[in-house]
């Protein structure tokens, strides 16, 4: 009931190995776009020199009518407001304000077309990627680990190309004529109004440090709660079984309290930053104040200016805390290129094979010839392995877990190399091959039906784009599995759901049956097809293989021998070595491992 006690925080996920060397190549992918980019940054800039100039603008109606007011309190009263100069300055406002606009409406939409350029660049690439990889890429790997590299980190990548650049982009440009206008104002006003910025760095780092060590805990607490939950109602049975449900509550109540008290001091420590922030520069914001009006008072600076002033002061702290979250941003999203590239940079299947059988005239005599084989470098499996298949004859694996069945038959199809000897259907080597051709020349049926989303016409007739109406029915009745297919409401069109749950697992092996009838192979591959179905369904399916093996080269995995008795070769499998093999006479004559292996299936 431990639940998981070392998954990675997010912190820890967020932070990409090799920073630089990833946005260089992340960088590569926009500078195929540089004149797009160059265009956007154009117009960032434009859309960012209005807004900063903009208070500038304004301060001169400020000052205009402060002017006017002095007048008046100096004794003028003549003194008026200067309508038509303000007016000018409003009508020359909403000019800008309306360039501002299109500028940046233009800066959002290249940056968006640029981004989805490079997203489908990217996504193109890892589909070729993947369709490339051998069979080991996915043993080692989690599907679901590989799904979130294409669709989060890809639009991890997207959201950040396209929004978080141009805030960058603006932020920084904000800062840098911010700084350029308080400093052509007053720039011992920028002085005072500067000094709060350390004092609030300093601050805001020692409570972050704080902080982020108890959001760490908290995550760490999180992933505790997590992976016991899910313990505690994936195994419920279990845990009624043997009486533990107090032991089970208590234990949860343990990491959730430990979980509320690390969120607690987190979230109070995060919340502190905000406000500490806003106390300091609002004592700098005092101080330019006070300091500000002095200067107006001595005739130094206008009163429009220091208006100005007073929105830049308030306004220079936004882009820095921008550009404080685009960094934290950046880092996840070259942790995210960083996952995406992994892919992109793993080894491929080697193609370079050039020859082609015929499947039309193969006649599936398949040989191993001293084959050695290991998923590890220096641990071989397969030691010395010699196997022959006459055409049509069916060849039977047989032995415990582990013992190599589906190594067989995966070393067959090239979904892993050979370390050394030569595999040859007719006398040529697989490794002249071309994968794909070498792979249309066998039908399979295995453990592990896979149906798509959609009709019980498409499944049967996938992989073969000359399939007619006529040929899926034949092959569905040669697959005995016309007659549960007419029962449905909508028969051959019905659409199977996503997880092919509306079909039953026996008729779901039915199917992957009818389509291997249609792909109409001299050599079939069968992985333990009927070890998940019950005896009545086993037979119907048995028919259907005896139906489907006919006249062809079959190599058939089995776990039930009763299965295979008729097999022309049974290959007996232990530790990745043939131990024995013959037919099925033969072994049980031989009373040794095989015999064993029947016996024990069908003792009382």
């Amino acid at each position: 009931m431990a639940g998981h006690k070392n998954l990675p925080t997010n912190l820890e996920q967020n932070k990409p190995k090799d920073f630089k060397g990833s946005l260089l190549r992340l960088i590569g992918y926009v500078g195929k776009h540089k004149f797009s980019i160059v265009f956007a940054a154009l117009m960032t800039l434009g859309s960012t020199l209005i807004y900063v100039i903009g208070p500038t603008v304004l301060g001169l109606i400020t000052t205009s009518i402060g002017d006017t007011v002095m007048e008046r309190v100096n004794g003028n009263p003549d003194a008026l407001i200067n309508y038509p100069f303000i007016s000018k300055i409003v009508v020359v406002l909403l000019i800008l304000y309306i360039i501002q606009s299109v500028f940046s409406y233009f800066q959002y939409y290249t940056m968006g077309v640029v981004t989805q350029k490079i997203v489908y660049n990217i996504r193109q690439e890892m589909d070729a990627k993947l369709k490339k990889l051998p069979l080991k890429y996915y043993d080692d790997n989690k599907t679901g680990d590989i799904l979130s590299r294409v669709i989060n980190d890809v639009y991890n990548i997207s959201n950040t190309l396209q929004q978080s650049l141009n805030q960058l982009m603006s932020a920084t440009i904000q800062i840098i004529g911010i700084v350029i206008m308080m400093l052509l104002i007053n720039p011992f006003l920028t002085i005072i109004a500067f000094v709060t910025i350390p004092i609030s760095s300093i601050a805001v780092r020692k409570i972050t440090k704080y902080s982020q060590r108890n959001f760490k805990k908290q995550q760490n607490k999180l992933g505790d709660l997590n992976g016991h939950t899910e313990e505690m109602y994936g195994a419920h049975n279990v845990i009624k079984a043997y009486g533990l449900e107090d032991d089970s509550i208590k234990y949860f109540e343990e990491i959730n309290d430990e979980l509320r008290d690390a969120s607690k001091k987190a979230n109070f420590a995060s919340g502190l930053i905000m406000p500490i922030m806003n106390f300091i520069t609002n004592l700098g914001y005092v101080a330019v104040s006070i300091l500000g009006g002095y200067f107006v008072f001595n005739g130094t600076i206008k009163i429009g200016q220091l208006q100005a002033f007073m929105q830049y002061s308030r306004s220079f702290i936004e882009p820095i805390v921008q550009i404080a979250d685009i960094t934290n941003v950046i880092q996840s999203t070259i942790a995210s290129a960083e996952r995406v590239f992994e892919v992109l940079d793993e080894k491929e299947e080697d193609d370079s094979g050039t020859k082609e059988l015929d499947p039309n005239t193969v006649k599936g005599h398949v040989e191993f010839k001293h084959v050695d084989f290991g998923y590890k470098p220096g641990e071989l499996l397969m030691k010395d392995l010699n196997i022959e298949a006459k055409p049509a004859q069916m060849i039977a694996v047989v032995g415990p877990t582990g013992a190599g069945k589906s190594t067989l038959i995966n070393l067959l199809m090239r979904f892993y190399e050979i370390n050394g000897g030569e595999i040859t259907i007719d006398g040529v080597n697989i490794a002249d091959l071309k994968r794909g051709n070498l792979r249309q020349n066998f039908g399979m049926v295995l453990q592990d039906t896979w149906l798509f989303n959609g009709t019980i016409r498409e499944n049967i007739a996938y992989g073969r784009d000359d399939a007619t109406d006529e040929m899926v029915e034949a092959a569905a009745r040669v697959a005995q599995a016309d007659y549960f297919i007419r029962t449905l409401p909508e028969g051959y069109d019905t659409v199977i759901n996503e997880e092919a749950s509306n079909i039953s697992q026996g008729q779901k092996q039915l199917l992957t049956i009818a389509r291997a009838f249609l792909a109409e192979t001299n050599m079939l591959i069968l992985d333990e097809a009927t070890s998940s179905v019950d005896t009545r369904t086993e037979k119907l399916i048995q028919k259907a293989m005896d139906n489907l093996m006919r006249g062809k080269t079959s190599f058939v995995i089995a776990h039930r021998l009763s299965t295979i008795v008729n097999a022309d070769l049974i290959l007996v499998m232990k530790n990745g070595t043939i131990i024995e093999q013959g037919n099925h006479e033969e072994l049980m004559a031989q009373n040794g491992f095989y015999a064993e292996l029947y016996n024990s299936q069908f003792q009382d």
